[in-house]
């Protein structure tokens, strides 16, 4: 017995010893005998199927190179036990996989051993770049983390068979952020049959409670994506899982991870300086700019207040890494509300979300609500960026409350009109129960767009309850303070949302007022009430090529808030077909309803005062990640207004050349023909865009981004190289230019403006 103690225990200064993180799991395991209870068995399930999984220290260095070379992977047995989610529910794995979880003073490792029959050429193994949307459609493994242990919020890390990586944050199971990228480090290899992952996760760049002696949640997720199938560590219902892989966000039905001594927290500083320097042309304003030099220099600063709690300081802010946003063709009367792509925001950003309960899936809703902290109100003005003088946020857990404070101080710009403006916004948001939660958000502007010279103020309360695994209840609360506005300043909401696999449904009450103007957010359309509701029944056939079918029907009814005249109105319904092979087509057929008291005018085209009604009809296929050519197809015919509209659409489009190498076609083509005076006017709005990328290595690549707006008679282009040179520290390359198309003479275009941005960051840890 002694012997196999001294063999099996960990090891610390070359010795032996048991520590009480091995007797706790050890109770955990149960201890009938001992030598059936050793700690050499990292998995227990009970008999409700509650999972355990048990970490050990590392006896010898481990190195993350893909080479499952070291002394543990030899002493200790492998997790093999993972279980379907999608799409046989709680089957066996078609294919084995094997995972070794350890832990040193310094590191998690998690290690994979992920069997294939079918070999490399069953791979679905296309992207390399890190974080890459397209890593989510290829095969890999991945391990999850509730670090915090409160069933809510995990973080991710994921690797494909050649090396491509992803880390992601999820919020309140949900709000996934794939914009958070700490330090860490990984190796893949390939054998016979299959490959290799091998992680190495520093305990610096998670948080967790403070205490030795942890208990996390832990979830793992593999992929085979030739047959869709997923597979988990634990056992989860099929609408859990969704299309496979949004089993992860489940973060309540995660294992417990027990047995790692974590160290205590540090300083855990890290200091991020950076430098600039920019050429620039732009021949729109006025005078014209041409070929202007410019340097800047910066640095971003991030300090663990507690082990829980992060702080993170900006100084002389600059995006020079940004992408162009995505043009797009809006046939609405209302704005669109484009993404935040700047990192200062992007890191924690899931702490800040409003409304939309971050409980279950589809916490979207309708698209119609207003946004009440909306990112990108800071620091641009329209699309012109200001100069951001410095900032801050915490964000983190104390206890059961979640807490995110934002301070961001802008400079002024007389030639956009815009003043010195200080944005503020606290967020606090406390766990109930199980799944739920209360929250409040306060936000505060000290320049008023409406009101020059007055501050504008909002707040909100807002709840999220998971009542049952399927039914979910948010709802929201919200004022703004405008001086000169004194109409109907609030908005609120209430949303029941039942998500099973056969049947679904949701009902949704919406109300914005006419003068809620809260100007750290978005308020896409206001003055209405909203009533919405659906109806689903997904029936899975016993078929060799379908999966599951469903039947939908659909109801949006928005009325004046003041008169009460119904001002939109659109139902329908829809038909989709999921294929086993991964592969969906869906018919939409809607009736919509305008009614437009003083006329209006959007998409170039001008309508009269009254009344509006058509029909829409659309097909839809997608293409499944197994495929070399993916995408989705989109074909709609029908009305628009008093005219007939056609589109043909691409989006999500991807062609692989070779691992290394992509293309990423869009478009989007829109025929809109309206009966004139003087006969009938085509109004055309495209719009194309393309992207190809050379991927070097997983942490360096090349791209160009291609756009033509037809609506804009505008044509632009975006060439990127950036690098991640030493962990957390990069080297970007970037130049843009637009033309515009609408010449009068010859010539095919004309510059509008171009510029030429080199940055590099250097990543500090003292």
């Amino acid at each position: 017995m002694r012997d196999i103690l001294q063999f099996r225990t960990p090891v610390r200064n070359g010795k032996p010893f048991l520590a009480i993180s091995t007797v706790v799991a050890l109770a955990l395991f149960g201890a009938g005998t001992a030598t059936a209870q050793l700690p050499s068995t990292p998995l227990s399930r009970d008999a409700n199927g509650n999972t355990t999984v048990r970490a050990f220290r590392a006896a010898s260095a481990i190195h993350a190179d893909g080479h499952l070379d070291e002394q543990h992977y030899a002493v200790t047995q492998p997790i093999d036990q993972l279980i379907q989610g999608f799409p046989n529910e709680g089957a066996a794995p078609t294919q084995r996989t094997e995972v070794w979880i350890a832990y040193d003073d310094d590191n998690l490792y998690v290690a994979a051993k992920v069997w294939d029959t079918a070999g490399k050429a069953g791979w679905v193994a296309n992207e390399m770049r890190r974080d890459a949307a397209q890593l989510r459609s290829n095969d890999s493994f991945g391990v999850y983390l509730d670090t915090f242990n409160d069933g809510r919020n995990s973080v991710g890390f994921f690797v494909n068979p050649i090396g491509g990586f992803a880390d992601v944050q999820i919020t309140n199971e949900s709000s996934p952020n794939f914009d958070w990228n700490p330090i860490w480090d990984l190796g893949t290899s390939q054998f016979d049959g299959g490959y290799i992952v091998e992680m190495a996760i520093p305990f610096k760049s998670l948080r967790y409670r403070p205490g030795q002696d942890q208990v996390w949640g832990i979830q793992f997720r593999r992929s085979v994506l030739r047959l869709s199938e997923w597979d988990y560590l634990t056992p989860l219902p099929i609408q859990v899982t969704g299309g496979g892989s949004n089993g992860v966000f489940r973060v309540s039905m995660y294992a417990k991870l027990v047995g790692i001594e974590a160290p205590p927290a540090g300083r855990n500083i890290e200091i991020k300086p950076f430098v600039t320097s920019r050429l620039t042309t732009d021949r729109v304003v006025d005078p014209s700019i041409n070929n202007d030099f410019g340097a800047d220099a910066g640095v971003d600063l991030k300090y663990a207040v507690t082990q829980n709690l992060s702080l993170a300081l900006t100084a002389n802010t600059d995006f020079a890494q940004v992408e162009v946003d995505e043009q797009q063709v809006n046939l609405t009367r209302f704005n669109l509300q484009l993404p935040e792509k700047r990192d200062f925001f992007l890191e924690g950003q899931g702490i800040f979300n409003f409304g939309t309960g971050g409980t279950g899936p589809g916490t979207g809703g309708t698209g119609s609500g207003p946004t009440l902290f909306y990112s990108r109100r800071i620091g641009l003005q329209g699309s012109t960026p200001l100069k951001v003088l410095g900032g801050g946020r915490l964000t983190g857990k104390v206890g059961s409350f979640d807490v995110g404070l934002l301070s961001v101080q802008t400079a002024e710009d007389r030639q956009v009109g815009a003043p010195n403006t200080n944005f503020s916004v606290l967020r606090v948001k406390r766990d109930l129960f199980g799944r739920s939660n209360v929250g409040v958000l306060l936000q505060n502007r000290t320049e008023s767009v409406r009101a020059p010279g007055e501050q504008n103020r909002a707040w909100g309360v807002d709840g999220a309850f998971g009542l049952s695994s399927d039914l979910y209840l948010t709802s929201y609360y919200t004022r703004s303070n405008t001086p000169g506005l004194d109409g109907n300043d609030q908005s609120y909401r209430g949303r029941l949302l039942f998500d099973g696999d056969l049947l679904g449904g949701e009902f949704d009450y919406l109300v914005v007022g006419d003068d809620f103007n809260p100007e750290i957010g978005s308020v896409r359309r206001s003055g209405f009430r909203q009533t919405a509701g659906s109806a689903r029944y997904s029936p899975r056939p016993q078929s060799s090529w379908l999966r599951q079918i469903t039947f939908q029907g659909d109801l949006n009814y928005f009325e004046n808030d003041k008169s009460g005249f119904v001002e939109s109105r659109d139902r329908g319904g829809r038909v989709q077909l999921d294929m086993k092979r991964g592969d969906w087509f869906r018919f939409i057929t809607t009736n919509n309803y305008e009614f437009l008291p003083n006329g209006g005018r959007f998409s170039g085209i001008r309508f009269g005062a009254g009344s509006y009604s058509w029909m829409e009809y659309q097909l839809s296929y997608q293409f499944g990640p197994q495929r070399p050519y993916q995408g989705n197809v989109s074909f709609l015919w029908g009305g628009f207004y008093t005219g007939e509209h056609r589109l043909f659409r691409l989006s999500s489009g991807r062609m692989e050349v070779t691992p290394q190498i992509s293309l990423e076609p869009s478009f989007e083509f829109n025929w809109i023909n309206v009966p004139e005076a003087n006969g009938t006017v085509q109004y055309n709005q495209h719009v194309a865009r393309t992207r190809l990328t050379y991927t070097l290595t997983p942490r360096a690549y090349l791209s160009s981004y291609m756009q033509y707006n037809a609506g804009t008679n505008n044509v632009s282009g975006n060439f990127r190289f950036r690098w991640e040179w030493a962990p957390g520290s990069e080297l970007f390359v970037v130049y843009t230019e637009d033309r515009n198309t609408d010449v009068l003479d010859n010539r095919w275009s004309e510059l509008s403006n171009r510029g030429l941005v080199v940055k590099v960051t250097r990543l500090i840890r003292p």
